[in-house]
C-alpha cells in the first residue's frame, strides 16, 4: 500500500484545477485584460482566460488554491467575482 502512495505522490503534487469565476460589470476589452492579469498574478495560476460576452474567467491553476485568493485578485481590479465551478483536470502523460 505504501508503495502505491509513493508512486501516486508526483501525480498529486502536479494536479491542476479549472476554476470558473463570474465577473459582473465588465463592459470592455480592457476590463478583461485587467482581470486576466490580476488572476495570473495569483501564485500557482498557470493560465487565465476572460471572456467579455459571458463575463466568465477560466483559470487553470495548481490544485488546492483557495477561492478567496482568486476573488481577492478580482477585487483588486474593482470588480466582484463569484466562483461558479471548480473541477480537477485529468493529467495526461507526455512521453515525448
Amino acid at each position: 500500500m505504501k508503495k502505491w502512495l509513493i508512486l501516486l505522490l508526483p501525480l498529486m503534487l502536479f494536479a491542476k484545477e479549472e476554476v470558473v469565476i463570474k465577473v459582473a460589470r465588465m463592459h470592455c476589452p480592457l476590463c478583461t485584460t485587467v482581470v486576466k492579469k490580476a488572476l495570473k498574478s495569483v501564485e500557482g495560476v498557470e493560465s487565465s482566460k476572460v471572456t467579455l460576452e459571458t463575463k466568465l474567467a477560466v483559470v487553470i491553476a495548481k490544485d488546492g488554491i483557495d477561492d478567496k485568493a482568486f476573488l481577492e485578485a478580482v477585487k483588486t481590479t474593482g470588480y466582484e467575482g463569484v466562483v461558479v465551478s471548480r473541477h480537477r483536470l485529468k493529467e495526461q502523460a507526455n512521453f515525448y
